[in-house]
């Protein structure tokens, strides 16, 4: 959520950065709502003193045994309209949270201005792209040649949009999210966190995915209501909603790995094909809570960190900053990482990495208390996927494969497979 205080003092540059976003901010209706709010509240704290100075001249008429009836009849009048006042108020307040809510991050000054994805500026480039003397088969021919993966298995037991892994696959992919774990808590000094696969309406308030993305998610019929989490963020940020964190203690550096959940897995007809866009997929997330001042190095730190997985199990890849465009809600600044894929001769997203400075933390009630001044202060949240494990998966089929569509496992991972070096 954004800073209230900027709604007061300077509504016109909240206007013109989500502009950039091509966000349309109705500011006239924030300024109606907040002259309404004005308005009433004046008139509320008006009845209220009104009925506070009744109530005294009762306790006065009955010491000097005046007919004090008169004087109720005034103070009930009086809080029946405060009682209506109060409801009118508490229904624009409503409103205006309503409105706040829906509003997405202020964008960092270095993020570029654009509409899509196609103006995301390339930062780098890493690795050389495989040379096959035969044509390279993508991850759905091969994990049918090596009979370890069965989408129509998937689609049996659940729908469209989920797969069974079975074999040295469904080792591998274990063996990707061990050695991902392993390498963010051993060499990047991440904790290993495990948390709940379901999340109330106010963990993912908190984060950002309520209300605006309900209908992305897979709501449990329940009461109060629960959710199928979407990523292992909404859980792991929210380990430090309302706490107020010493300072001593900063920065917290969380990895988790948990399926994740997405009811709306893509748009119509894109990636309808194999395991890009599934309604559940495994993830490492890798989450970091920080004081302010230094959340733009850990930003590139926790990218870094993504890109060292990478770079161990020496896949190919390109790292692109997101435009205005096409930056998430909650982010403020967020660097995708792309593995290349050879079966589909081209770059696909592996890693989201994300600032979303005080953002989530105004939501959550996540602050830290600086010793400068002895209050609490908003601390700000940050995450990225450490990484994505089934997308991992294919880009190890597809870089590996040979031309008998065997899938060789990389060094770094036999360890974890028992010593296994092909899949056939």
């Amino acid at each position: 959520m954004l800073d209230p205080r900027l709604f007061r003092t300077d509504l016109d540059f909240i206007g013109q950065q989500l502009a950039r976003r091509a966000f349309d901010f109705d500011a006239a209706y924030y300024s109606e709502l907040e002259t309404l709010r004005k308005d009433i509240q004046v008139k509320t704290q008006a009845l209220q003193n009104e009925r506070n100075s009744r109530s005294k001249a009762i306790g006065q008429a009955k010491a000097q045994n005046e007919d004090i009836q008169p004087l109720l009849d005034q103070v009930q009048d009086l809080g029946e309209q405060l009682k209506e006042a109060e409801t009118v108020l508490s229904g624009i307040q409503f409103k205006m949270t309503e409105l706040m809510e829906g509003l997405p991050n202020i964008l960092d000054e270095s993020v570029p201005d654009g509409r899509s994805e196609a103006d995301n500026p390339e930062i780098s480039r890493w690795g050389e792209l495989p040379q096959f003397d035969f044509n390279p088969k993508d991850h759905v021919e091969l994990g049918a040649k090596v009979k370890g993966m069965n989408f129509e298995l998937g689609a049996k037991i659940a729908s469209a949009r989920f797969v069974v892994l079975q074999g040295p696959l469904a080792r591998l992919q274990r063996a990707i999210i061990q050695f991902m774990l392993d390498t963010h808590g051993n060499e990047h000094g991440y904790s290993e966190t495990y948390v709940p696969y379901l999340a109330n309406a106010g963990s993912l308030r908190g984060t950002g995915q309520l209300p605006k993305f309900e209908k992305d998610l897979f709501k449990v019929d329940n009461d109060p209501a629960f959710y199928l989490i979407p990523t292992a963020e909404v859980p792991v940020t929210n380990i430090v909603r309302d706490e107020i964190i010493d300072a001593q203690y900063l920065p917290l550096k969380f990895v988790c790995h948990t399926p994740c959940f997405r009811s709306e897995a893509g748009a119509y007809g894109k990636d309808v094909k194999g395991m890009i866009r599934q309604h559940q997929f495994e993830k490492v997330e890798l989450v970091q809570i920080v004081k302010p001042e230094d959340s733009a190095a850990a930003h590139e730190a926790l990218t870094a960190h993504a890109e060292n997985i990478l770079k161990l199990l020496q896949l190919p890849y390109r790292k692109v900053l997101l435009c205005a465009g096409d930056t998430g809600f909650s982010s403020a600044k967020t660097y995708d990482l792309e593995v290349w894929l050879p079966g589909q001769n081209c770059y696909r997203e592996i890693s989201s990495c994300s600032n979303f400075k005080d953002f989530q933390a105004r939501r959550l009630q996540a602050r830290w208390r600086n010793p400068e001044t002895g209050k609490p202060e908003l601390v700000h949240t940050l995450n990225g996927s450490g990484l994505a494990a089934g997308r991992t998966l294919i880009a190890i089929m597809e870089n590996y494969q040979d031309e008998q569509g065997r899938i060789h496992v990389p060094e770094v991972l036999r360890s974890y497979m028992g010593g296994m070096a092909v899949i056939e």
